[in-house]
């Protein structure tokens, strides 16, 4: 089960939440903010264009909202959006919503698509992008101190897609396909994106499919349909799937051949789900069928059917660790399969789930799991300690994918708690993790997929030793015990939250006493080794 923080917490509780707090934070969490996001094409007036061109740009590495993917220019809608006119829309929320659009294209990439903006010096240009950015204008005053006009022609409507429920961030964002205007040239300008380019809809798409860039469903969609030439037919296309209607994406592919299926838990906040990942091709494994509720057992068995339907092979059932929220469903998913797929899991992991969870088989470090399918997948087994003893994670190398259970999560940190939890072996994980080669994108147990993989394990490793030492010297400013450490150290966390952060701090202090940096005294007593 992982521990998950907002970015004023630290160390949040263990305990399984109720049913209550869990539909509490669901709802919390499914608050979207609008937003809008440009296909900027170029050439895109020749109907009938064979493979056109598209504008993308790479998420920087340390954002916290799906660093290292691939998107369109775009962003959240603000207030002043609603007071740009835009001729011919007809509605006022698609108004606003195009005006978003480009704005975002504007600031993001020096590209005015405005009515009147061929009159302007690529000079008088730039002049406009300053005075925006600096806030001497805003895009309305901008908009009509210029004469330039919006034009709902100019912006053609081609979705509307909703983040999913498990990401830390969600947007209901429209996207507009947008004809790059002549001798207007994109480029990245916000630190959001650290590069852009032009490409083939064919080439980004066959770039994504030999795992070569990360991109999220509604980025994928558009280059699989914009492949298909600009047709007639484009808009309805591009609408043709029911994730392009607000419906939430279940199955979201961020890399090749892994599904991410998110499964509603009892997990802890701000989570409300946990991943379950069906990986493979013509064979297919699921890693972490988490939930214990019944209309989720069956949307992931409806999944799996449709898997088994179009001639795939389920191998197994395997299970990263042994918490509630990652074994919870796969009892119901064994039992809707008649029993004839095995589940496997690490001895540590099996043996204190006998009773519960039958365990088929073990599965050993180095070991590797073949699946057949196009291309093919070979998954590495990695016992990976630290979350809990008998922890697994899997590394496929050609894909650079590694599935990291509860060792590193999408949204939110990792509660350590002994004794399943070990914060020398989380550390010596962490470091095994920094040293794979070729390593490309993190799927964790919770949240969305992490594309700065090796920036992110620096950033958890960092965090951990930053604790240390704030714990080492409240021990040595005379704190003997969790609980006056936590009083000292944990300043920025609530008062009820204390019992749960000592936790964490007596995983700090058993690594400091292996360390020989702290001892224990009777009682429980810490004190400064040498003290």
């Amino acid at each position: 089960m992982s521990e998950t923080t907002t970015p004023q917490t630290t160390e949040p509780a263990r305990a399984r939440a109720s049913d209550a707090h869990v539909a509490a934070s669901a709802a919390a969490a499914a608050v979207p903010k609008d937003a809008a996001a440009v296909i900027l094409l170029r050439g895109g007036d020749d109907a009938g264009t064979d493979d056109p061109s598209v504008f993308w740009a790479r998420r920087g590495a340390r954002m916290s909202f799906l660093p290292g993917f691939h998107a369109f220019p775009g962003g959240q809608r603000e207030a002043s959006d609603a007071d740009v006119p835009v001729e011919h829309s007809g509605e006022a929320e698609l108004s606003t919503m195009i005006a978003c659009a480009a704005r975002e294209l504007f600031e993001e990439t020096g590209v005015l698509a405005a009515r009147g903006a061929e009159t302007l010096t690529k000079g008088q240009r730039a002049s406009l992008l300053d005075d925006l950015t600096s806030e001497r204008m805003s895009f309305p005053e901008l908009l009509r101190h210029y004469g330039l006009r919006l034009d709902a022609r100019d912006f053609r409507f081609c979705g509307r897609w909703v983040t999913p429920p498990f990401s830390p961030r969600r947007f209901d964002t429209l996207f507009f396909l947008v004809n790059c205007p002549p001798k207007q040239e994109p480029r990245v300008l916000t630190a959001e994106f650290d590069e852009g380019a032009w490409t083939s809809a064919r080439q980004g798409y066959e770039r994504w499919r030999r795992a070569e860039v990360l991109g999220v469903p509604p980025v994928i969609h558009a280059l699989r349909t914009l492949a298909g030439g600009l047709t007639e037919d484009l808009i309805e296309r591009f609408l043709s799937v029911p994730q392009a209607h607000r419906e939430p994406v279940r199955r979201i592919e961020f890399v090749p051949g892994f599904v991410c299926f998110p499964v509603r838990t009892p997990t802890k906040p701000p989570a409300t789900t946990t991943n379950c990942y069906l990986v493979g091709g013509r064979e297919f494994v699921v890693i972490d069928p988490g939930s214990p509720y019944e209309d989720e057992q069956a949307a992931l068995n409806l999944c799996v059917d449709e898997m088994i339907g179009e001639g795939r092979t389920l191998r197994e059932i395997i299970l990263t660790h042994l918490h509630p929220d990652h074994v919870g469903g796969a009892s119901a998913l064994m039992e809707h399969l008649g029993g004839r797929v095995p589940v496997a899991a690490h001895r540590l992991t099996a043996e204190p789930l006998a009773g519960s969870v039958r365990v088929d088989r073990f599965i050993e470090e180095g070991e590797t799991i073949e699946l057949d399918g196009e291309p093919p997948l070979s998954l590495r087994a990695m016992h990976t300690p630290g979350h809990t003893r008998g922890h697994l994670s899997f590394y496929e190398e050609r894909t650079g994918a590694l599935l990291t259970g509860d060792n590193i999560v999408g949204i939110g940190s990792v509660l350590i708690d002994p004794p399943e939890g070990d914060m020398r072996d989380y550390l010596a994980t962490l470091g095994r993790y920094r040293e794979l080669p070729r390593l490309k994108v993190l799927l964790g147990g919770h949240g969305p997929a992490v594309g700065s993989p090796r920036e992110k394990i620096a950033e958890y490793i960092a965090h951990r030793l930053e604790r240390e030492r704030n714990i080492l010297a409240a021990v040595r400013g005379g704190a003997g015990d969790a609980v006056e450490i936590v009083a000292r150290v944990y300043t920025d966390v609530p008062a009820q939250m204390h019992a749960l952060a000592a936790r964490a701090v007596m995983a700090h202090l058993e690594k400091l006493e292996a360390d020989g940096l702290v001892k224990r005294a009777e009682g429980g007593r810490v004190s400064a080794a040498g003290a």
